[in-house]
């Protein structure tokens, strides 16, 4: 396997993105159905937030990390050529594993398709920035 150059600042840009992202899915965009669905209370600061923030970010830097290795494994060089791995990432490695979690769990599928919209459009955007700022 050939030595593999990636820019880290896109990684960790990657990174950041998908955590502002997260809080403004999570906070603003799907606030209401979303804690509804998971039984938090509005107004309410879930306990361990500040922990589950940071891995959150943590999350993001390995995700960015190993996904800038499939960017450029796949030749990906230009903005939608990064969009288009960041959904096939998407579709094989978020979507079908959460949905079959969905089908088990017996949870509504709002909350699989609120997650996993978060998902879509965080590696979309990752991927895209990840293969045009190589």
């Amino acid at each position: 396997m050939t030595h593999l150059h990636f820019n880290l600042w896109a990684v960790l840009v990657a990174a950041l993105m998908q955590w502002v992202l997260g809080a403004l899915w999570y906070s603003l965009v799907f606030a209401k159905p979303w804690m509804a669905l998971v039984g938090h209370k509005q107004g309410e600061r879930p306990k361990g937030a500040v922990v589950a923030m940071i891995s959150s970010f943590i999350g993001g830097l390995i995700l960015s990390f190993m996904l800038a290795h499939v960017v450029i494994w796949s030749g990906a060089s230009s903005f939608p050529h990064g969009v288009l791995i960041g959904c096939i990432c998407w579709l094989g490695f978020i979507a079908v594993p959460l949905y079959s979690e969905m089908v088990y769990e017996q949870r509504p599928f709002k909350l699989f398709a609120i997650n996993t919209g978060y998902w879509l459009v965080a590696l979309l955007v990752s991927g895209g920035l990840l293969a045009a700022w190589r």
